[in-house]
């Protein structure tokens, strides 16, 4: 359900999850971490949560953070195994379908996120703008149309359900992997991108929205053939 209309503060909220799938590391919670108390000029300061990476928890803990904080800005980390840059998430769709347990053993598979909920939710932040941004200042960056329909999809869908006519922008990031995991796959060659330059790139990305406040995004191909 939407939270009640609040009035926002100067905190801009930024999660990340625990590890999952065994891993012993997660790169959204470790951006999150870094970023925590970090100030964004202004009086703009991150209050980092990590949510645990289960169905339904997930959620309950973002509500919590969302009454806490009030923030005036919200963006969501999680990682994508095999993305190579920063990658803004434009919708959301309102369905689990687990290829794997979460960390609680939970596995819905064609479930709504909301019951009764719209079909999808597009991101509230301005994700052309930030990635014209990031590309500006040389962060990799690129706008992404599938957040999955795992714990991600999840709680970006919950996110965007709960701050629907809000006034408060929220959206989507997933980050690469670590290099340290990257090498713990032997055998793989997968993209990975060091945590300084996560950090970097989330942070000027949070500055890229606040700067932009209300204004409509900028119109630019940023779509995808397939």
């Amino acid at each position: 359900m939407p939270l009640a209309p609040y009035t926002p503060t100067s905190t801009v909220l930024l999660t990340g999850f625990e590890p999952f799938g065994g891993a012993g590391l997660n790169p959204s919670a470790e951006v999150a971490q870094a970023l925590h108390g970090r100030s964004l000029g202004g009086e703009a300061v991150v209050a980092a949560v990590v949510l645990p990476c289960a169905f339904g928890d997930a959620l309950q803990t973002l509500h919590q953070a969302l009454r806490q904080h009030r923030p005036q800005l919200v963006l969501a980390l999680g990682q994508a195994e095999g993305r190579t840059d920063l990658s803004i998430e434009r919708v959301a769709l309102n369905v689990d379908d687990a290829r794997m347990p979460d960390n609680l053993g939970r596995q819905p598979v064609d479930e709504p996120v909301v019951a009764d909920g719209p079909a999808a939710y597009f991101s509230t932040l301005p994700i052309k703008a930030m990635v014209a941004g990031l590309k500006a200042a040389a962060h990799a960056a690129s706008i992404s149309q599938t957040a999955g329909t795992f714990v991600c999809n999840h709680v970006f869908y919950g996110l965007q359900h709960a701050l629907a006519g809000s006034g408060v922008r929220s959206g989507f990031m997933h980050v690469p992997l670590l290099p340290q995991q990257a090498a713990q796959a032997p055998g793989l060659s997968l993209p990975s991108m060091a945590l300084a330059q996560q950090v970097a790139g989330v942070e000027a990305a949070l500055r890229i929205a606040l700067a932009w406040g209300d204004q409509a995004d900028l119109k630019r191909p940023g779509g995808a053939l397939n």
